[in-house]
């Protein structure tokens, strides 16, 4: 489903869910230094952590890398190797990980959601005044997609894509976004201040979405 989404040197891998145990007998298990970071964690996050890590290493193969730990940083995110540029994102039902080398990429953000409306007081936690009532417009004109659960995928786009950028928080009200429901894009206006990126002020992002049946999708790549 990303691949949809993303430019041809983008390299992605997805798993429909958890990979099956048997992954584990072709040698794509767990580095110890990966085994610490989730010692104590419950089956259901093992087992989605583990199936992250074979996808990425499968991505880092497609680049030319070999197998390697992929920890990860304070805030939890991947520290991806050196030259490598990546997100990952994980709901139920899908996992996937969209990886580039850096002489072509910035920065990446990826994410996936489950199609289906947000629960109740969700969108006005995470929504603009503004995209609150673009959202109820879209609603009406198209009833038939989850709009609310799009502009929370696409600010947790925004968010995997800034994030690398100044390791820094981005809240849910410091990017606006706009949806083009026809061309299947979107914009996101930074409300704060950005990193300057090739010598200018990075202002913003444009991104892509897509919906399915069971989810929908949306990526950023810089």
């Amino acid at each position: 489903m990303i691949e949809a989404i993303l430019p041809p040197d983008v390299v992605s891998v997805a798993a429909p869910g958890d990979l099956p145990d048997d992954a584990l007998e072709h040698g794509e298990g767990l580095f110890p230094e990966e085994e610490a970071l989730i010692a104590r964690a419950v089956p259901p996050r093992r087992r989605e952590f583990t199936t992250g890590r074979i996808c990425a290493r499968r991505a880092l193969a497609r680049l030319g890398l070999p197998p390697a730990p992929l920890l990860r940083n304070r805030r939890g995110a991947p520290q991806w190797p050196a030259g490598v540029v990546g997100s990952m994102t994980h709901c139920q039902g899908y996992r996937a990980v969209a990886v580039a080398r850096t002489g072509r990429r910035v920065t990446i953000g990826i994410d996936a959601e489950p199609h289906a409306p947000l629960p109740d007081g969700v969108l006005e936690a995470i929504a603009l005044p503004g995209e609150q009532r673009a959202m109820a417009a879209l609603a009406r004109h198209s009833p038939g997609t989850a709009w609310d659960r799009l502009l929370f995928s696409a600010k947790e786009s925004v968010f995997k894509a800034w994030y690398p950028l100044t390791g820094e928080e981005l809240g849910f009200d410091e990017a606006d976004i706009t949806l083009d429901p026809d061309h299947g894009t979107f914009t996101a206006r930074l409300l704060r201040p950005g990193p300057h990126v090739a010598g200018r002020p990075l202002t913003g992002f444009s991104g892509r979405w897509l919906s399915r049946a069971d989810h929908v999708a949306t990526a950023v790549v810089l």
